[in-house]
């Protein structure tokens, strides 16, 4: 497909998918009350005003924060495009906002896009489509540059107070509670705002948009966190486990647009408050913990999240999610098969339709039905789509499945399990995922491994599950891993490589664009294939932490514990005729660092339950001895190497 054909395609799938709502209302108006301004059609935007033409400004907003110590407060860099027409004719516009630490060092979306600016040092271009998009339909764009980063004075602090305060200046600067300076020094108000502001962005960018909504700022009227942190703690720690050392320190330093010696005491702190030396939960972590402030957002959000994420895994969202529907806060949410992605790159058009109403709702406060649609839409398998009411699926249930001794080698997971008091045991051979995950029925030191019988109905798990174990361990701690695992033939998602997706020749527009902002991008497509096996969902546990995430309580090899360890939310349907397997393990060097290996563990499986979330009256069949699997022969043992460093960043693409 040639890429006028493919921005043509696109472009008119787009307009369709807009335009279902109820036909455009005349924007005359009823006697005596003025005229609505051009860009609002009914119960949607349009695009009237020119995007060339916009209004480009840098603005300065200073923050409540002196992170670098200078005696001065912070500053971070607003880089604004706005619609000149409605500034000319005193028409306030909303602000959709992505505050991110990357425009600098690392860029955005999938092509990498950084901000270009001209000879003024007035923005030229900013990454992404969002002004490309927004701008023509009446909506301003910011894109700010956190703390420490690019253009802003500061020192980035990875998730803390700082980072948050600087974002959340710019909302107050927008409702005239902040003070913004011109690139001169002059001061600047944002006379042609609403205040009403919306925040977005991946990752990094959308854990900021969390951190600022959980301070219940006025003015933040929704955020769309995209494959975002609601815990930097369960970020970089695993529950007690490490996830890469001096990782803190390491996003510092990827990020950080200042000299080194302004920020030297900022990066000291990061070390040393972060705990490395025990995995704790501290009051460095509580700072990063947005989900303990639920209670002060006032925010709509809207969440987007790939089930097979591990940057940043699903246990963020569905823990965020959970404490906002106690709260009752006003949701939506969007589930894709792919790792750590946006949906734009996994469901363009709908996706850019759905951002479209969504801001219009909630920014330009039109009535087109958004909140009464279904809440959550999910990707079931790949480009299978389907929506449902809510999140997890209607109807799910938390049922406790038996783990059996099975034939000593192979165990059984469902049927009547085992009496009390039959143990087996395994010592940590610091496995990687493909040795613990294949060949299920083969002996193997270092895992144990439960299978359920061929499943005789489609089982749908939706939610977290968590595995109890009774446990002996003969050492004062060892990491403890587990893994659900769909074992049978299958089209999936190849989440591990490029996240599942690859880019194509082809490309699309989205919005308007100038000689130095476009707004095409190459289009996208799942990367799949057919394989025998899928790793569902994964958990992590240092038993030291075993009674608490905020102290250690070292194991005595005389006695018995019950340890409870969660796995990452998850939403799959396994088909009839697959085996779903449990999978334990210990030190776990794709995903986790620890010093603690060569320990033994004896697990009761008489005492010990994996809880599923599952729909309906599904049960799982017991496991015949020696269950018919078939799957790819394990990797070569990599014996006892040094992990890799498993740090990532939270959010480049």
């Amino acid at each position: 497909m040639t890429p006028a054909r493919s921005r043509a395609l696109a472009a008119a799938t787009l307009t369709a998918l807009l335009l279902t709502a109820a036909p455009a209302a005349p924007t005359h108006a009823a006697p005596g009350r003025p005229a609505a301004p051009p860009h609002l059609a009914g119960d949607h935007t349009v695009p009237v005003y020119s995007y060339a033409d916009a209004v480009r400004e840098s603005v300065q907003v200073e923050t409540p924060t002196d992170a670098d110590g200078d005696g001065v407060r912070d500053r971070v860099m607003v880089d604004l495009v706005r619609p000149r027409e409605t500034a000319q004719a005193g028409v306030r516009v909303p602000v959709i906002m992505d505050a991110s630490p990357y425009y600098h060092c690392c860029g955005r979306g999938n092509e990498s896009e950084r901000k270009t600016y001209d000879a003024n040092g007035v923005i030229a271009k900013a990454p992404l489509f969002y002004d490309n998009w927004f701008v023509p339909r009446g909506y301003a764009f910011a894109a700010v540059d956190l703390s420490g980063t690019a253009r802003a004075t500061g020192c980035e602090d990875v998730g803390g107070r700082a980072e948050v305060a600087g974002a959340k200046a710019v909302v107050d600067w927008l409702n005239g509670r902040a003070r913004g300076f011109t690139l001169d020094g002059e001061p600047v108000t944002a006379s042609w705002s609403t205040g009403r502001v919306g925040m977005i962005g991946k990752s990094w960018d959308g854990s900021v948009a969390n951190g600022v909504a959980a301070t219940g700022v006025r003015g933040l009227e929704t955020i769309v966190p995209i494959s975002a942190i609601s815990s930097w703690y369960d970020y970089q720690r695993y529950r007690g486990l490490l996830r890469a050392s001096d990782y803190p320190a390491y996003l510092h330093q990827v990020v950080n647009g200042r000299p080194a010696e302004a920020c030297a005491a900022v990066l000291a702190r990061l070390r040393a408050d972060s705990a490395e030396d025990t995995g704790d939960y501290n009051a460095y972590w509580a700072e990063r913990d947005y989900r303990r402030s639920v209670e002060q957002v006032r925010a709509s959000v809207l969440v987007a999240h790939g089930v097979n994420d591990l940057n940043v895994t699903t246990g963020q969202f569905a823990r965020w999610w959970d404490a906002l529907a106690d709260r009752q806060v006003p949701r939506r949410l969007w589930l894709y098969q792919a790792g750590h992605e946006d949906p734009f790159d996994v469901r363009r058009a709908e996706w850019v339709a759905t951002l479209h109403r969504w801001f219009d709702y909630w920014l330009q406060g039109l009535p087109n039905g958004v909140m009464r649609e279904p809440r959550a839409t999910l990707e079931t398998a790949p480009g299978v789509w389907t929506e449902q009411r809510d999140w997890p699926a209607p109807g799910t249930r938390n049922v406790p499945v038996a783990l059996g001794a099975g034939d000593g080698t192979t165990g059984t997971l469902g049927g009547p399990g085992a009496r009390p008091g039959v143990v087996r045991a395994y010592t940590d051979e610091s496995l990687t995922e493909p040795q613990v995950v294949t060949e299920p029925t083969t002996a193997r030191a270092g895992r144990l491994v439960f299978l359920s019988g061929a499943l005789t109905a489609p089982l749908r798990i939706s939610g977290t599950p968590s595995v109890r174990l009774r446990i002996r361990v003969d050492r004062p701690t060892t990491a403890l891993s587990a893994r659900l695992v769909d074992y049978g033939t299958a089209e999936r998602i190849q989440y591990r490589s490029s996240e599942g997706v690859r880019t194509l020749a082809t490309e699309s527009c989205w919005g308007e664009s100038t000689v130095a902002d476009d707004a095409c991008y190459r289009d996208t497509a799942e990367i799949t294939a057919v394989t025998d096996h899928g790793v569902l969902t994964r958990g992590w546990l240092d038993a030291a932490h075993h009674r608490s995430l905020r102290f250690t309580s070292p194991l005595r090899p005389d006695r018995w514990y019950t340890v409870t360890l969660p796995l990452n939310a998850y939403d799959a349907v396994l088909p009839a005729g697959h085996v779903l397997g449990l999978v334990l393990a210990q030190s776990d060097p794709g995903f986790t660092e620890t010093d603690d290996r060569d320990a033994t563990v004896s697990v009761d499986l008489g005492r010990s339950t994996l809880t599923m979330p599952v729909t309906g009256r599904a049960t799982l069949p017991s496991a015949p001895v020696a269950p018919d699997v078939v799957t790819a022969p394990a990797a070569p043992s990599d014996g006892r190497a040094a992990p890799p460093d498993n740090r990532q960043l939270p959010g480049r693409s």
